[in-house]
């Protein structure tokens, strides 16, 4: 029997959210095309460029998006046998306070609306197993501009009331003044008593500064926000974590990072070098707390790592800094860089994953067995 493969980074716009974002005129927002061209997302501050029509801003999206029946046949396709799904970037962060609790009840009952048919489509009796049939489970979004914490506290508890949920998904902004930011305690502590797991997800990437300014941004597409900016998002979102002391107070923190963990398990050496030699953090005669884990001990228990890097070099590093391959968990980022030949059935970035995965762990069979879909599988429950 052939492996079971779960995809744990896999988006899904449902229609009331694309319905939401096509009644938006700032970002993010759906743009419809007067010729009835496929409409345009315009997700990313850098897409909304007043000297670029409107038609050409953001990028196509059809129905990949929304449709979960093209997200079945993508599976079949691609041998998926079980996807989490889960709302793409940017969740519901820009929402006035007054709409988010609204929004993210209704969006994570049509989360588990959808998945609790196709399984019960796929399976009537339910004596099938994952290898059988194409299953669907779901990460939740929070309402996180809602007027307080309580609200997003109580939405981790009712999503652990829901059968097909199994975490949340959140970007790095938090509250909206990052991760270490002390009012977000309480989501923490619910996160970690309702055992859920949090999907680390970037959205803002750097500063267009970061990368020359915007010209140089836009002269080069989506290249430098998405291959350097949001790997380095994640990895500042976490280091701020560490240093505020967020996995001292709360140990039982379980985080999958997106894209292997941005450049974290490359940087995890520098970092608590770093952290070691700084003289403002009390170990060294300072005044600040400083974090009492070390970078290691919290890759190593509080963080999972996707394997969306696309290459041997990455999942090695993750696999190292993860200290096992027991951690590491298969995933496509579907709809996104979808083939842009027209014939094309593949996806090359899913099948660029496939590679390395099978070239990382060639010599290990049931260490690639378990990247693939035996470590998600059992960290997320999927039965």
């Amino acid at each position: 029997m052939p492996p079971l493969i779960v995809d744990i980074h896999t988006h899904v716009y449902p229609p009331s959210y694309m319905h939401m974002l096509r009644a938006r005129k700032t970002v993010p927002y759906v743009h419809d095309p007067a010729n009835n061209a496929t409409p345009r997302l315009i997700i990313l501050s850098s897409d909304d460029d007043p000297s670029i029509p409107v038609d050409q801003r953001g990028r196509p999206v059809d129905s990949s998006y929304s449709d979960i029946n093209v997200k079945l046949a993508f599976m079949r396709r691609h041998g998926i046998n079980c996807s989490v799904i889960s709302l793409a970037n940017p969740w519901l962060d820009f929402l006035e306070p007054d709409e988010a609790q609204t929004w993210a009840e209704r969006i994570n009952d049509d989360l588990e609306a959808t998945c609790a048919r196709v399984n019960n489509d796929a399976d009537p009796d339910k004596t099938k197993a994952l290898h059988e049939k194409e299953t669907l489970f779901a990460f939740g979004a929070l309402p996180l501009s809602a007027p307080s914490a309580d609200i997003v506290v109580n939405e981790i508890r009712r999503l652990k009331t829901l059968p097909h949920l199994r975490g949340v998904i959140m970007g790095t902004t938090g509250l909206g003044r990052g991760l270490d930011d002390s009012r977000l305690d309480p989501v923490w502590e619910a996160l970690q008593d309702t055992e859920s797991m949090l999907f680390l997800h970037p959205h803002y990437g750097l500063p267009d500064e970061a990368f020359g300014g915007p010209e140089v941004t836009n002269r080069y597409g989506h290249v430098l926000p998405l291959a350097l900016g949001f790997p380095l998002e994640t990895t500042i979102a976490v280091t701020r974590m560490l240093l505020a002391g967020v996995f001292d107070r709360f140990p039982r923190l379980k985080i999958l990072l997106a894209h292997s963990g941005g450049t974290l398990p490359f940087l995890a050496g520098r970092i608590e070098s770093c952290i070691l030699h700084e003289r403002k953090f009390i170990a060294n005669g300072g005044d600040v707390p400083g974090p009492q884990r070390s970078v290691w001990d919290v890759l190593s228990t509080n963080i999972y790592l996707d394997a969306v890097v696309y290459g041997t070099a990455g999942l090695k590093a993750a696999v190292t800094a993860a200290g096992g391959s027991d951690r590491l968990l298969f995933g496509t980022d579907h709809p996104f860089f979808p083939p842009l030949g027209k014939d094309d059935e593949e996806w090359p970035s899913v099948t660029t994953n496939y590679k390395a995965i099978h070239t990382a762990f060639e010599s290990e069979g049931d260490a690639a067995a378990g990247v693939l879909g035996g470590n998600a599988a059992r960290i997320l429950n999927l039965k």
